[in-house]
């Protein structure tokens, strides 16, 4: 079987062990040789392994021990041997000064001196030795010198490659521990990742809702500031916007009416729809819908409505300027009058007579109800604005309302006054400052 690098340099120890045994293997106490002793000097072929010179066995390898313990014990070993072979060949120097003697006689197989042949050819028949004594000395020295030189570098090499064969198993452990490291590293980094994520998220979803409420907020409090501002002069200078037709944008009056047995009802309007202004406001009462309606729908003419009973009015309001309307009623002979811009343009009679309005009804701006406060049109809704919406509980002189118009006197209502506190919006309808009386004026 092929032998390891240390295995061969125990080897070649152990051959030059062998030739300086060999050596030793001369009677020691032979001072002088006896008269005509002489000795026979064989030269031997390189390639001829030791058959003079058996070689002492040397240890199998392998075994029981891991082969990194093995290999330790074969350096320390050969380590040893040198050590014990140096020792050896410097207590033996007589010896190989006595085998000096004995070469200078050593004759060949046809009986001629073999060392002075040699000499001749300039070659040494033993092995290669040096001729000179001191030289086989010095020569020995150097050898061992060179392989106990040897026999470190090959025990470095061999802890090297030792280390080298363990590698890859330790270096497989180690990496997957470290790969399960950086794996869990890793999960753990994405967990810390996902919760960023999620307080992100969540802080802002947090802070939309703060940014929303912040703004709903500034938006209310400029809206305030806008009314302050324009402010209305008065509690009344302002108006109702209901922009839309639907059936979810109105006003409600939050006062109620009493039981009356006549009325005057007068508001400014402006509305350019089509076809049709809408519904400006309706009373209604629990068992009586339609017990005031102001209304034109579709295309029809303006029709007034008491307790569902109906008069067409000759008003004309939807060309989108402001106009001041006048409604007068009284129960006695349901005699009826309108008013468009201070000018009497109709009157009537058998509107609903003798009938008293109903008291503890609702009062709503901008929708035609079909129950009490609810069940809204969207076709029968007042699209445009209105302001100054009054109601008296008695009819009121044409003079008086021709000031109205003019804007000559300014007379509230007293049963419903047009005044802010009194009057909520919903659905998108908003409250605006109002033009002045004669800015609507200069709008006729």
């Amino acid at each position: 079987a092929p032998r390891s690098p240390a295995g061969m340099l125990l080897v070649a120890a152990e051959l030059l062990l062998a030739l300086v045994a060999g050596v030793r293997g001369s009677p020691a106490g032979e001072q002088e040789n006896p008269p005509g002793s002489r000795f026979v000097c064989t030269s031997l072929p390189l390639d001829v392994s030791g058959t003079g010179c058996p070689l002492p066995p040397v240890p199998m390898q392998g075994g029981a021990l891991p082969p990194e313990e093995e290999l330790k014990a074969t350096v320390l070993q050969l380590r040893e041997t040198v050590l014990q072979q140096k020792e050896t060949i410097g207590s033996q120097r007589e010896a190989i000064r006595e085998l000096t003697g004995k070469l200078s006689r050593c004759e060949g197989a046809d009986g001629k001196s073999a060392w002075k042949n040699e000499v001749g050819k300039g070659k040494d028949t033993m092995g290669d030795l040096p001729r000179d004594p001191a030289q086989v000395i010095d020569q020995l020295s150097r050898t061992m010198q060179t392989l106990k030189d040897r026999l470190e570098s090959l025990e470095h090499q061999l802890r090297a490659n030792v280390s080298y064969a363990a590698l890859p198993s330790d270096l497989r452990e180690m990496l997957q521990r470290r790969l399960g490291d950086l794996e869990r590293q890793l999960l753990s980094k994405v967990a810390e990742l996902e919760d960023e994520k999620s307080l992100l998220h969540n802080e802002t979803s947090a802070h939309r809702q703060k940014t929303e409420t912040a703004l709903n907020a500034l938006l209310e409090r400029v809206s305030e500031l806008e009314k302050g501002n324009s402010a209305f002069k008065s509690p009344d200078e302002f108006k109702v916007s209901l922009p839309l037709r639907t059936n979810y944008l109105y006003g409600k009056i939050k006062k109620t009416l009493p039981e009356l047995y006549a009325f005057t009802v007068c508001l400014w309007l402006r509305s350019s729809a089509s076809p049709g202004i809408g519904t400006p406001f309706s009373y209604a009462v629990p068992g009586q819908a339609n017990e005031i309606v102001l209304i034109e729908w579709g295309n029809n003419p303006i029709e007034l409505l008491i307790n569902d009973k109906v008069a067409q009015l000759p008003l004309f309001i939807s060309d989108g300027k402001w106009h001041h309307i006048c409604i007068t009623w009284t129960t006695r002979d349901g005699m009826w009058e309108a008013f468009q811009d201070g000018e009497k343009l109709g009157t009537g009679e058998n509107l609903a007579p003798w009938h008293p309005i109903k008291p503890g009804g609702v009062l709503i701006l901008g929708q035609e109800q079909d129950t009490v406060g609810g069940r809204f049109d969207a076709t029968q809704a007042f699209v445009g604005e209105m302001s100054q919406f009054n109601i008296w509980d008695r009819v009121l002189k044409a003079e008086d309302i021709m000031n109205i118009a003019n804007c000559s006197i300014n007379m509230p209502g007293n049963i419903i006054p047009w005044v802010d506190n009194n009057v909520d919006v919903f659905g998108g309808a908003t409250k605006w400052p109002v033009e002045t009386c004669e800015e609507r004026l200069l709008d006729l």
